[in-house]
């Protein structure tokens, strides 16, 4: 059986940000993500907003990625040009007219238990973004990425408005590694 195989919907790959051992599975499940959808264009759609501290994470990886250049790589989300709940569907309806079958990889931060603050997680199917808030938004991706950056539970937008930037922008850091590293495995090589 191969890794791609075992790697289910139902299943997800957990890793500590700067755990290094950990993250480096998490690339080799990228770059199986990525391989087995190598004649499609890529996207990378980063959801968030630079407007609060803790949904930035989205934006900050997608600028990350876009000033790494990687060839035939779309990435949508930047600071510049976040995705976000307000445009989200818009930015569907783009890709949808501009790409014939693209394999979309979604990209947001979300809240969680206190012990998994800074863990990164990989999941195959797709991301439903806001849930977190309690916005109904339509479903992205075939596989998505999420930061969990803060404490869920009580109150998820002031969480959000006061999460540490410095743990977002490490975490965005992290993402835009593995992601770039899996991608160049994959598409490059």
């Amino acid at each position: 059986m191969s890794l791609l195989s075992a790697f289910t919907e139902q299943q997800k790959i957990k890793a500590h940000f700067d755990d290094k051992l950990a993250t480096s599975h998490l690339v080799d499940k990228l770059a199986d993500l990525f391989s087995a959808s190598h004649q499609r264009p890529p996207i990378i759609l980063c959801i968030g907003t630079d407007r609060s501290t803790g949904d930035s994470l989205g934006p900050l990886t997608g600028t990350y990625l876009n000033r790494l250049g990687l060839p035939q790589l779309t990435v949508l989300g930047t600071l510049e040009q976040p995705v976000h709940a307000t445009n989200l569907t818009e930015n569907l309806e783009y890709i949808q007219h501009s790409y014939h079958n693209p394999y979309i990889l979604a990209i947001d931060a979300c809240l969680g238990k206190m012990d998994s603050v800074g863990h990164i997680t990989l999941a195959k199917g797709p991301l439903k973004p806001g849930a977190g808030v309690h916005k109904d938004l339509p479903s992205v991706g075939e596989a998505h990425l999420t930061g969990i950056v803060n404490v869920g539970g009580f109150m998820e937008y002031m969480v959000l408005q006061n999460t540490r930037l410095h743990l977002v922008w490490k975490m965005a850091e992290a993402m835009s590694d593995l992601l770039s590293k899996a991608y160049i495995r994959s598409y490059i090589s």
